[in-house]
């Protein structure tokens, strides 16, 4: 029987979470404080992994291994923090191009943000360093968690990309307020990603002894199946938000209020204000918005008739 402790999934989660980190930030488009707040976020669970190891049932090599991941994540933080005025190639070259192009425009030179040239960026491949020791500490995990070990390693390892992947695209999703203006590839690619680790997620978890069992009456959930076929719904829930919509625009993963999907305008994905008065509401009543150059027709705000 494979053992659920504590310690190997908060280690999961950060393990999954740092790597996830590393294919967001080598990217150089995200700004400097994400990866500050991700190595933070994570570096508090791994820590938190250990601790419970420790004070659960301890695994020595996981312990060490987890304990190296906390200190990688703390180096790659401080590193991060002493080069912040480097900044990140990606952002600061489109902030220099909409500054000229706001300046060629309007005439206003808004203010330029400085970056120290003399100083190096933040070299992404240490983001790496972390995960790399939490695979080792997630291997002694497993390997602790009962037989068959195979499967209780495959589920363990597996379930750490899931949750790095998951977690990341919802943190990154919400990022997009602090950041406006950064491009969608960076939240697109997570997303991808976890339609990629999705199906070998469900595999490992219908692997024998697995939900199959609950699914198929062999194990008894205690509820008449309910727990089984919840599961079923939630697995396939999961990933279908993804596909495609049919008869309409395609779903863009545009996090603001409401979260979630919400059909977004040809070549103007997340720049329409929603709410009361926004450019989205004039485009609901109107029939057309003047983001994609439609006329507006005059409404009661502006002193015209509303179209009926």
């Amino acid at each position: 029987m494979i053992d659920l402790d504590a310690a190997t999934v908060l280690l999961q989660w950060a393990a999954g979470g740092l790597f996830f980190l590393w294919v967001t930030s080598r990217r150089r488009e995200v700004g400097i404080g994400y990866g500050w707040m991700m190595r933070t976020t994570f570096g508090l669970i791994a820590a938190g992994g250990v601790a419970a190891g420790l004070a659960l049932d301890p695994v020595p090599v996981r312990e060490v291994a987890g304990a190296g991941m906390v200190t990688a994540t703390a180096v790659a933080l401080v590193i991060s923090v002493l080069r912040r005025r480097a900044g990140v190639a990606g952002q600061r070259g489109v902030e220099e191009r909409r500054t000229t192009r706001v300046a060629e425009m309007t005439g206003i030179d808004r203010d330029r943000r400085t970056f120290d040239n003399s100083v190096s960026e933040f070299p992404p491949a240490l983001d790496l360093v972390a995960p790399a020791l939490g695979l080792i500490a997630l291997v002694a995990g497993g390997l602790d968690a009962g037989d068959p070990a195979l499967l209780a390693v495959a589920r363990t390892l597996v379930g750490a990309l899931f949750l790095g992947a998951v977690t990341d695209a919802m943190l990154l999703g919400h990022w997009y307020l602090v950041q406006p203006g950064l491009a969608r590839g960076p939240l697109l690619e997570l997303v991808r990603w976890t339609g990629v680790v999705w199906p070998f997620e469900l595999a490992v978890l219908l692997w024998p002894t697995g939900m199959g069992s609950v699914l198929n009456g062999t194990i008894d959930d205690g509820y008449n199946g309910l727990l089984g076929w919840f599961w079923a719904a939630c697995s396939v829930t999961s990933i279908a938000p993804d596909g495609p919509n049919p008869g309409g625009p395609p779903r863009t993963p545009v996090h603001g209020r409401h979260g979630g999907h919400r059909p977004s305008l040809p070549g103007h994905p997340h720049r329409l204000r929603h709410g009361p008065g926004g450019p989205s509401d004039a485009g609901l009543r109107t029939g057309r918005s003047e983001a994609v150059g439609g006329p507006r027709v005059g409404s009661a705000a502006e002193g015209g008739s509303e179209r009926r």
